[in-house]
C-alpha cells in the first residue's frame, strides 16, 4: 500500500509516517519501480503498537527500543515490563508532587478568604501570593 493509504488506515498523516520512518519506528518500505513507498499490512500493526506505546506514556525512543528487540527476532516482553515499571514509578512521583502542590494552593486559597481588595496594600501586587 502507498503512503497515503497507510496514513488513512493508521489514522495519521503522511508527514508523521515519514517522521516515524526517519526515527526508526517504521521500517523502510520497499519501493515501486516509480519510487513510491510500498508498505505491507504489517506496517499498520506496527503503527498501532507505536500509538499504544505513546498512550502508555512511553517515549518514542523507548518504543523504538522495543521495536528493535522485536526486529532482532526476540520477544520484547521483559523489556516492556521494565519500561512500564519505570513509567509507574514516574507517575507515582508526579502524583505525589501534584498532591503537594494542591495542598499548597489550597492553603493559599484558605488564607485568601473572601479576597477583600480594599485590604490589599498598594506596595504589593497581591498579598495572597
Amino acid at each position: 500500500m502507498r503512503i497515503g493509504e497507510l496514513a488513512a488506515a493508521a489514522g495519521t498523516t503522511t508527514k508523521a509516517l515519514r517522521f516515524y520512518e526517519q526515527a526508526g519506528l517504521l521500517l523502510p518500505p520497499q519501493r515501486t519501480p516509480a519510487g513510491y513507498r510500498d508498505y505491507t499490512d504489517a506496517a499498520v500493526s506496527r503503527l498501532d503498537f507505536v500509538r499504544r506505546g505513546q498512550a502508555a506514556g512511553l517515549t518514542l525512543a523507548q518504543i523504538r527500543q522495543v521495536l528493535e528487540v522485536r526486529d532482532a527476532g526476540q520477544a520484547p516482553c521483559q523489556h516492556v515490563v521494565a519500561l512500564l515499571d519505570r513509567r509507574l514509578e514516574d507517575l507515582d512521583a508526579q502524583l505525589a508532587e501534584l498532591r503537594t502542590l494542591r495542598n499548597s494552593i489550597a492553603g493559599l486559597r484558605a488564607r485568601a478568604g473572601g479576597a477583600d481588595e480594599r485590604a490589599c496594600p498598594e506596595d504589593q501586587v497581591c498579598r495572597y501570593l
